[in-house]
């Protein structure tokens, strides 16, 4: 063989392995409960159980779901018409809020079968985002003074997280949205000015993180490393993903759709891949980031699947991605697999 066809075949050999391929999907449709035409998905485990919602079109009702083993599981409400699963640990321990028969919102905690109130922190609701292995859920409570702060529920005890310095009456935002196997928290916090601002918790201590220039930011999730994703605001406007770096700078992760493109980053791995969505010109996509490059997540799907994929909500470390979509014109859950 000559010279030039040995450098044709290290072509082809460099084009389809390593780092600079992109990885593909199989899709996986969660389906719906028995009578009900939507389903959501928001968190994702290491062995690939999702939960999220699903319910009638049109519709404020919903339950909570758990998908296992090809199964939707039903796991109802707290009494009221809806509820949300937003957090799944390893031992498919689940934890998200629920409308109780008052129609009040409450933080709960299941393991997998009945749901159970966490509590709140003196003002009568909560909320609940995210649970790690330990079973420690994170989310954001009605204070007996009406405000909202971030909270951390460990052991049946909800601890208040405290606040960058939320004047009062300027609050709402302010919740823990990931937790990680070491107790790390991150959300997003208003300081004293009002402005708000993605942040770290650990030990007690609450650290504000940056921006990408811009004047505000928004914690979403973290993983075991203590890496944060989240939304940034650029110094031209702009507001995209970003994930810290080993010094605790933002890194933006970019856009692919276009320059005013809008990016969340929602979920993170233990890899630091980074899955989320991206919004321009009114449409909505669903991303990945491999540590490399953001990529739209529909473009690395089978063609002729019938899906568009809206948003990704979590990532596991085996690469597995949980979000939802619009399958055939219906929004469905799905759960993508690597190739």
């Amino acid at each position: 063989m000559n010279r030039s066809g040995l450098l044709r075949i290290l072509f082809l050999l460099l084009a389809t392995s390593g780092p600079c391929a992109a990885q593909t999907y199989t899709v996986t449709d969660l389906g719906t409960l028995s009578g009900d035409a939507y389903s959501v998905a928001r968190g994702i485990n290491a062995t690939g159980q999702i939960t999220g919602a699903a319910g009638p079109n049109n519709s404020p009702n919903s339950s909570v779901i758990v998908y296992s083993n090809g199964k939707l599981t039903n796991l109802g409400t707290l009494g009221g018409n809806s509820g949300i699963g937003n957090g799944i640990n390893a031992s498919g321990q689940t934890a998200g809020y629920s409308q109780n028969a008052s129609s009040t919102y409450r933080a709960f905690i299941s393991n997998g079968n009945a749901l159970t109130d966490i509590g709140d922190l003196g003002g009568g609701s909560a909320v609940a985002y995210a649970i790690n292995d330990l079973g420690q859920v994170v989310g954001s409570a009605v204070t007996a003074d009406h405000s909202n702060h971030p909270f951390l529920y460990s052991n049946g005890t909800m601890t208040d997280l405290g606040t960058l310095g939320s004047p009062s009456g300027n609050d709402w935002w302010n919740s823990a949205t990931g937790v990680n196997n070491s107790s790390q928290v991150t959300g997003t916090s208003y300081d004293s000015q009002g402005n708000f601002f993605a942040f770290i918790w650990s030990n007690g201590i609450m650290t504000k993180l940056g921006t990408l220039g811009g004047s505000w930011s928004q914690g979403y999730a973290i993983n075991n490393k203590g890496q944060v994703t989240g939304l940034a605001y650029t110094a031209n406007g702009g507001a995209h993903a970003f994930i810290t770096t080993s010094n605790g700078q933002l890194k933006d992760l970019g856009a692919f759709a276009g320059q005013y493109s809008t990016l969340w980053g929602l979920g993170i791995n233990d890899s630091g891949y980074v899955v989320g969505q991206s919004t321009y010109q009114g449409t909505y996509h669903a991303f990945v980031y491999n540590g490399l490059k953001i990529k739209d997540l529909n473009t690395l799907i089978p063609r002729g699947s019938g899906w568009v994929l809206l948003e990704a909500n979590g990532i596991n470390n085996a690469g597995q991605i949980a979000g939802t979509g619009m399958h055939n014109g219906q929004e469905h859950a799905y759960l993508l697999t690597p190739k």
